[in-house]
């Protein structure tokens, strides 16, 4: 009973001759396009979507063959390099040669202090922020989405009273939010005087940041919901009895994809720079975990005698955000040409 997502746009009809052989005398027939089609030839012709495409698959392709590549590369971001090999560092622990110590062996350098390996330990970064990142932006979605949903079709009492729960998160301060409670967290799973595996780790800040991430998918879908529901397939599914999650689910969320789909693709690059931020600041992952914040914390020491090692985390991850948020960009522009600029 699900109608299909409305497009306002032309179909752009193909010709197509005649299969008999005599296309001279056959008049050509037309073929239409489904909605997907056409939102993919769009966003081919759009060739900055086209390259931050390109550039966020390869941020995932890192990110899942990391070990791959740090194997085939022959460094490892665990090993303090510098301390096995003295003609790394110099007499102020800071790399000996230009660039942070460039060259065949160590690609982008090592790090001061202790020698570790920078490319490898940004390739694991890229792997541990990525991943919460990600992680954050499904438990995300799944709550805003529902409750989004749910807030608009049911109303009264339940719209209300989830309306100004939600009024009340988004008047928090976030990463003042997240600096106090992600330690309270911690110490739910691991009092604060025994180590805290990684694991527990990411899930105390999956958990806490999540806490605070559904509120702008949902009040989106909420509206987008009100509308919807006073459509024609909505009250006929009413009238054959349907229950209204079974509404909610089957006739509500298919008309919605198009949106939530493009709310993901521009909450992720959020969620991994917020992550940063945190290991930033010293609440989020810790040494020896490999973290884009921490590359940060760990270079804005060195950086009057070692710039290059602050500019690799720090261009890597301005590359992925402006690339994620241009392509989410794209994704809209392709699905609902109307929001083109």
């Amino acid at each position: 009973m699900t109608t299909p997502t409305e497009d306002t746009t032309e179909t752009e009809p193909v010709l197509v001759a005649s299969a008999t052989g005599d296309s001279g005398n056959k008049p050509a027939t037309l073929q239409g396009r489904t909605p997907g089609q056409i939102a993919w030839s769009r966003f081919k012709r759009n060739r900055i979507g086209m390259i931050c495409a390109g550039i966020v698959i390869l941020y995932i392709l890192v990110a899942i063959f990391a070990p791959v590549i740090t194997g085939l590369y022959g460094q490892s971001p665990y090993i303090p390099y510098g301390d096995r090999d003295m003609s790394l560092l110099d007499s102020s622990s800071l790399p000996i040669g230009p660039n942070g110590g460039m060259s065949a062996t160590h690609w982008l350098g090592v790090t001061p202090g202790n020698g570790f390996d920078i490319f490898a330990k940004l390739v694991y970064a890229i792997r541990t922020s990525l991943g919460i990142g990600l992680l954050i932006t499904i438990l995300s979605s799944v709550v805003g989405i529902v409750l989004g949903v749910a807030q608009g079709y049911l109303g009264g009492r339940f719209d209300y009273f989830t309306g100004r729960f939600t009024d009340l998160l988004l008047g928090l301060p976030s990463q003042l939010f997240f600096i106090a409670f992600t330690p309270i967290v911690e110490n739910w799973f691991v009092p604060s005087d025994r180590a805290m595996s990684t694991s527990l780790r990411v899930i105390s800040v999956v958990l806490v940041q999540s806490f605070l991430g559904w509120m702008a998918t949902a009040r989106l879908l909420r509206g987008m919901s009100l509308s919807l529901r006073e459509r024609e397939y909505v009250e006929a599914a009413k009238i054959t009895g349907a229950s209204s999650w079974r509404i909610i689910f089957k006739e509500l969320m298919p008309n919605l994809a198009t949106t939530i789909l493009v709310q993901v693709t521009l909450l992720l690059p959020a969620m991994v720079t917020a992550e940063a931020g945190l290991s930033f600041l010293g609440v989020g992952m810790v040494d020896p975990t490999p973290d884009w914040g921490l590359m940060f914390q760990d270079a804005a020491k060195y950086y009057q005698n070692d710039l290059t090692y602050l500019m690799v985390p720090g261009l890597s991850l301005m590359i992925f955000a402006v690339a994620f948020n241009l392509f989410g960009d794209s994704i809209r522009d392709a699905l609902d040409p109307k929001t083109i600029r």
